[in-house]
């Protein structure tokens, strides 16, 4: 990185999954560079949910660098993920149709639950994840629920709702980062996922008041059967990676939610 930048530049590794993330600093300036992130940066950027991009590189083999700004700040905490500014941010993130029309410009299409879940089957037989109890009876709850679980409203949804994705930096300003997994797709995915991990039950009304939306039955039904199939998929990432105290706390998760689910 630092031939693109020259000498005056000290480059170093931002870690992250990819490795493709690298932290950049001068005398007079520090920058986040990326290797091949998401093309609708721009468009996040300039809406406010990311911070500014400053400049975009292609290199001679064909790999693109963004340049965004490096912002003093924290990331958030699993307590302040219950601030009303969290659930006003992702309603602006799932109501943006510029957003929308940029991811499907280029080339993501909107995916359905039976599309999900097909690509889930074929991933449990692949791994013989079917030996487990709990995914057998998930995903027997998952088929029977199919017909309640469609939505009219497609949207932008990250898919990943952890808190080191959300930054407030020190002049107030909150963003959500990491948009490798961004899809079109049931916004109760993203609500689900900050609900069960972050939010209180008692507060789950306010919460959704806050981001603009009713608590119903039709809302609960989607979270909680995406909330399966997240489980699942982790299940076996982290059996896969040999992980097996994290793959058997999925496993807890994915009982919870069979006990939860009203057929």
């Amino acid at each position: 990185m630092e031939h693109i930048l020259g000498k005056e530049w000290t480059v170093t590794p931002a870690g992250g999954s990819t490795g493709e993330a690298y932290y950049a600093k001068s005398e007079k300036n520090r920058l986040f560079l990326k290797r091949n992130s998401s093309p609708f940066l721009a468009v996040l950027s300039a809406q406010g949910i990311v911070p500014k991009l400053v400049w975009t590189k292609r290199l001679e083999n064909g790999d693109v660098v963004t340049a965004q700004q490096w912002l003093e700040g924290k990331e958030l905490s699993p307590e302040e993920m219950q601030h009303p500014e969290v659930a006003k941010l992702l309603s602006k993130i799932h109501h943006s149709s510029e957003l929308l029309d940029m991811l499907m410009r280029i080339g993501k299409k909107p995916l359905k639950p039976i599309e999900i879940l097909t690509n889930l089957k074929q991933t449990v037989r692949v791994n013989g994840a079917f030996m487990q109890l709990e995914v057998h009876q998930a995903i027997k709850i998952l088929e029977k629920m199919l017909p309640m679980v469609y939505h009219n409203k497609q949207v932008v949804c990250h898919c990943d709702m952890n808190h080191n994705n959300w930054l407030l930096s020190q002049n107030g300003q909150l963003y959500l980062i990491d948009w490798d997994n961004a899809l079109i797709g049931d916004p109760a995915m993203d609500i689900g996922m900050i609900l069960q991990w972050y939010i209180p039950e008692e507060d789950w009304d306010y919460w959704l008041t806050c981001y603009g939306t009713e608590l119903d039955e039709h809302l609960v039904d989607r979270m909680h059967w995406y909330l399966m199939i997240d489980s699942i998929n982790y299940f076996i990432w982290h059996t896969n990676r040999k992980e097996y105290k994290e793959a058997a706390q999925q496993l807890l998760q994915l009982k919870r939610l069979i006990k939860r689910v009203t057929l």
